[in-house]
């Protein structure tokens, strides 16, 4: 487990916890598989393009010292940029359950790779 703590920036606030460099690894491949999800439901959204195939969601967990999950469906947003995901973070002792936006994630999640490589 790393000593670094991932810390994930919210709309109105912040949470840090324990995390582990491969989980994040993990995690950020999911989310790239998101984004190509979206930029797909994006491209096939402008007129004349056709039917656009539904995309799976991203459904990530995670459970160490805290359980993590991440969902999110890209099929509701218009582009990448406006997309939020739901993080529920919990513990025995605490729930938290927000939305955050996709792209802040994305480079919380960066950042913290950067950190413990």
């Amino acid at each position: 487990m790393s000593s670094t703590p991932l810390t994930l920036n919210l709309g109105d606030g912040s949470i840090s916890f324990s995390f582990s460099a491969p989980a994040a690894r993990e995690l950020k491949a999911a989310i790239d598989q998101l984004m190509l999800s979206l930029k797909a439901v994006a491209a096939k959204s402008t007129p004349g393009s056709g039917k656009v195939s539904p995309q799976p969601p991203l459904e990530y967990r995670y459970t160490g010292e805290v359980f993590l999950e991440v969902f999110c469906n890209p099929n509701i947003w218009p582009t990448p940029f406006a997309a939020k995901v739901l993080l529920t973070v919990r513990n025995l002792s605490i729930r938290l359950t927000t939305e955050a936006e996709l792209t802040r994630i994305i480079e919380d999640i960066n950042q913290y790779l950067e950190q413990v490589a």
